[in-house]
């Protein structure tokens, strides 16, 4: 099937005016230039590629962690119809049977891959591997040192879906982990307390990305640099940002961006209560609020969001960010963090064909997933 006259935003090129064809669920061609003839004439509409969210915990009342097969369907249609063709679902901070269950709904996922749901391409492990100072909303009782035998049961026990782990810098054992698991999948530092001299360590040591930068970790310090300036000094460190107006400030957001340029990884963090009315949910074996946007704990910490990605996309261009830097942070930067983007991230010849044709100010028209029209 050929689209025609398009504003495409092909990847790292940018945009181009044109036209492109889909052949076996894959894209065929990128034509430059306008087209007559047969095909869907697009109109002159924008055309990005599937947008990718590597940390989301749930939504419309499904939590990853619940282990809940149809309730991973449920979240899985929903980032569909909002634009996320593909996403890595994140635990949470919970005894290893419990993560094992979750892990084992996210391979079945994978296997049957239900027509109109977003394609799970890794599950983002976050926790239990953190500090008891910056746990935020994680559940302290299940903090543990990193144990990469634990780890690896359960990547062994779901084929290797894990595609991101997290832990703290600081804890014992933390550079040992970090050596053996680099070679299983993307290490990130999160939920920490740790200075420069143990963030550089275990950066040294493989990890290459930073979960939700700003958040449950020490702000940036001229005298105590921390996560933040040791990864921003790395050109293969990738930082995760919270783009929902709520979690990092317009400033700061902006900040990330000159902090990281060109490593930026947007996400949405979103949880199970992304979608629905005001009112108390469980949360990783804890309640937290919801109200007028803002999940929070019994304790007044700030949960997850409740944004989805493509909100976040949105707000990055709303901060002043520019708009290749943001489609960018949510479709071929996530697309690396998780090792996927051979075949997904852009709109490139030979890649799966998931795009999403809006208009100008990126109101969706139509989500497309191989080709095929589901929203």
């Amino acid at each position: 099937m050929l689209y025609r006259n398009a504003n495409i935003f092909t990847g790292e090129e940018g945009f181009l005016v044109g036209s492109f064809a889909v052949e076996d669920g894959r894209f065929a061609s990128i034509i430059p230039g306008k087209t007559d003839g047969d095909g869907v004439d697009l109109q002159g509409a924008t055309v990005l590629p599937g947008l990718i969210d590597v940390h989301n915990h749930g939504n419309s009342g499904a939590d990853f962690s619940d282990g809940d097969y149809e309730g991973l369907v449920t979240m899985a249609r929903f980032l569909a119809q909002n634009g996320v063709t593909s996403f890595a679902p994140a635990s949470m901070t919970l005894p290893y049977d419990v993560l094992a269950e979750a892990f084992a709904a996210g391979v079945r996922l994978k296997k049957e891959q239900p027509k109109g749901c977003s394609r799970i391409v890794g599950i983002n492990m976050e926790g239990p591997f953190f500090s008891e100072k910056k746990k935020g909303a994680q559940n302290a009782d299940y903090l543990r040192a990193p144990d990469f035998n634990a780890f690896q049961a359960l990547y062994n026990g779901c084929d290797g879906l894990i595609r991101l782990v997290d832990l703290a810098p600081e804890l014992p054992g933390a550079v040992e982990f970090t050596r053996k698991a680099k070679n299983l999948c993307t290490v990130s530092e999160a939920h920490t307390d740790a200075g420069y001299d143990d963030a550089c360590a275990v950066f040294d040591a493989g990890a290459t990305h930073i979960t939700h930068l700003f958040n449950a970790m020490p702000g940036i310090h001229h005298r105590k640099p921390g996560v933040i300036g040791a990864g921003s000094e790395r050109e293969n460190v990738v930082a995760e940002l919270i783009c929902d107006g709520f979690h990092v400030h317009p400033s700061a957001v902006r900040l990330a961006f000159r902090l990281f340029p060109g490593r930026i990884c947007l996400i949405s963090d979103a949880l199970r209560c992304t979608g629905m009315p005001d009112g108390d949910y469980p949360f990783g074996g804890q309640t937290l609020t919801l109200k007028n946007g803002e999940a929070r704990m019994p304790d007044g910490a700030i949960a997850g969001s409740t944004a989805t990605l493509y909100q976040c996309m949105c707000n990055a261009v709303s901060f002043g960010i520019p708009v290749e830097e943001a489609i960018r942070s949510a479709t071929i930067i996530p697309a690396r963090e998780v090792g996927c983007d051979a075949i997904l991230g852009s709109v490139s010849v030979g890649k799966l064909a998931d795009f999403i044709v809006c208009d100008e100010q990126f109101q969706r028209k139509a989500v497309y997933m191989e080709g095929e029209l589901f929203v």
